[in-house]
């Protein structure tokens, strides 16, 4: 075979492997994303119970980096310290490992009975949740085949008289087949994508096991390294997570690497055949390191907050607005209105900045969290006034019809804008104050419905920036169409929680006023984010004015 096709083929592979690893991860957090959020913030039992708990976060989201950041969300929240985020991402980092070694086994068998199952599932199934379940089925059912893929794709390469000398140099050169390691990791964006192509490597005879033990130990570090580099938008303290868990991991892959220079074939005891003793190299590298590590979490919580301190919380709000608005445009209709939509996104950033988080605290967030989201405020009603008075300037020039609208349109966004975030501020904001002074807890029930109404706005904010960004109408209706979907699901929820209050719930009882209050602010806000998408609409002729069209509607019109 041409070696141009080789490469072709394993560069498939690779992509096919990545892909299905990210859409059994998908599949796992659409489905169960809130609940899963809500176990690593209930855990409890210190580093030991937040290690359990990060442990069985990544094996069902296969994936440690997806643990981390959920942990740094909460740890900027205030819900989890940065010891707690500590002790759960080493865990996570043993549960990816048994993911490793669930996937190495050979279930080829299984996957035309995946595929089958998955893709009724997902193609033929109303039911969401059953959707994702036969996301994840598929997912599972590609990685498997991919793996495959790379096994024949690497079979000619045995014959080639270069490759083998490359892995005979990694062998003699252990550091370069660490950084090498390292560096594919960080580039493939997945530790356990990285792990399981060694794996597959080295079972099929490509790679010595001898220049594939300190590859293991580099795509360790270089799984570290994704969680910093995914994390670096986060604050200070909750970045110290990761920055602590790549001190961790650094300081053990160094040791291991040193180890294996002198002691002989230690692998040989780990299994029979190159790819079972590097899956089981990998779990006992985790273990020992998990084991060992977790003693010291609150050392490396406090050299983390030595090495960067947490800045000054005023300077850095201050800092961090920046206007989009160029005055030189002013007297430029089409240039200025580009500005104010620059601003405007930036103004539902901040939105978003407030809004992801909200929900955090009402399940117990730091008060000083809670003053900051307030504070955040400021910079929204900010933006709003400069936006209006922005184009009310442009405006006392000569504008075509089409762009007088234009104007009204962007100011008009901003409005509502503005009005989310006071009702994130002060409408569930003043929610969380009053949960945490009176000690008040969700029902289980109840905390369930709330993360997923939340979850949903949160999804549906995403789309009304996507629909500013691109006036793309199938978006748009999408977007319209949600408000249905919200008003449903406020129906649900509130015939849910009167079921609770008649069957006698203490929990339910106690937070009534605020659990409805939260959910109809929630609706409210979905509300205002689906405008977003009504001066597309309208400009096509696609709003109704008394109701909404059926799916057997020609037409597809909605309401306003």
């Amino acid at each position: 075979m041409h070696p141009l096709l080789i490469l072709l083929n394993l560069a498939a592979a690779v992509m096919l492997l990545l892909w299905a690893v990210r859409m059994v991860r998908t599949g796992v957090e659409r489905a169960w994303g809130a609940s899963l959020a809500g176990a690593l913030r209930r855990a409890r039992g210190g580093v030991a119970g937040m290690a359990t708990v990060g442990t069985m976060l990544a094996v069902v989201l296969q994936s440690a980096t997806a643990v981390g950041i959920l942990a740094v969300g909460f740890a900027a929240s205030g819900i989890i310290g940065a010891g707690a985020g500590i002790a759960a991402l080493l865990g996570a980092d043993f549960g990816s490992a048994l993911v490793v070694k669930l996937l190495s086994f050979d279930l080829g068998e299984l996957v035309p009975i995946l595929i089958l199952v998955g893709a009724t599932l997902f193609l033929k199934v109303e039911n969401r949740t059953w959707r994702q379940v036969g996301r994840v089925a598929l997912g599972i059912a590609f990685v498997l085949l991919s793996l495959r893929m790379i096994g024949e794709a690497t079979e000619p390469l045995r014959e080639s008289a270069v490759l083998p000398q490359i892995a005979n140099y990694l062998r003699g050169d252990q550091l370069t087949a660490f950084v090498s390691a390292a560096i594919l990791a960080w580039l493939l964006h997945s530790s356990v994508a990285t792990l399981l192509l060694l794996v597959q490597f080295a079972a099929s005879g490509f790679l010595p096991v001898e220049a594939a033990a300190p590859m293991v130990l580099g795509a360790n570090l270089g799984g570290a390294i994704v969680a910093v580099w995914l994390t670096r938008g986060a604050g200070l303290p909750a970045r110290h997570i990761p920055l602590g868990n790549l001190i961790f991991r650094g300081i053990a892959a160094v040791i291991w690497l040193v180890l294996l220079q002198f002691v002989p074939s230690p692998l040989q005891y780990l299994g029979d055949g190159g790819g079972v003793q590097l899956v089981n190299f990998h779990v006992l590298f985790n273990l020992s390191l998990l084991v060992f590590a977790l003693p010291f979490v609150g050392v490396v919580e406090r050299l983390t907050a030595r090495l960067w301190p947490v800045a000054d919380d005023d300077a850095e709000i201050g800092a961090a607005y920046h206007s989009a608005l160029d005055r030189n445009t002013v007297n430029q209709p089409r240039l200025a209105l580009a500005s104010a939509r620059r601003e405007l996104l930036r103004m539902g950033e901040a939105v978003e900045a407030m809004l992801r988080p909200a929900l955090n605290m009402l399940d117990g967030g730091d008060p000083k969290q809670i003053l900051r989201l307030r504070a955040m405020d400021d910079e929204v009603n900010h933006r709003h006034t400069d936006i209006k008075l922005f184009i009310a300037e442009v405006n006392r020039g000569e504008l075509t019809p089409e762009e007088a609208q234009r104007g009204l349109e962007l100011a008009s966004m901003a409005i509502d804008f503005e009005a989310i975030g006071d009702l994130i501020a002060k409408n569930l904001m003043n929610q969380a104050d009053e949960k945490a002074r009176r000690k008040l807890q969700f029902s289980n029930e109840g905390w369930a419905e709330l993360s997923t109404i939340h979850a949903r706005v949160v999804s549906n904010l995403h789309m009304a920036l996507n629909v500013l960004v691109s006036s793309d109408p199938d978006t748009a209706r999408q977007l319209v169409s949600e408000k249905s979907v919200l008003r449903r699901m406020e129906r649900d929820s509130h015939d849910k929680h009167l079921a609770r209050l008649r069957q006698g719930h203490a929990e339910s009882v106690e937070t009534s006023d605020i659990h409805l209050e939260v959910v109809r602010s929630l609706k409210e806000i979905n509300s205002l984010l689906v405008k977003v998408a009504y001066p597309i609409l309208a400009e096509r002729g696609d709003l109704l004015e008394s109701r909404l069209a059926g799916d057997d509607d020609a037409s597809q019109k909605f309401m306003i």
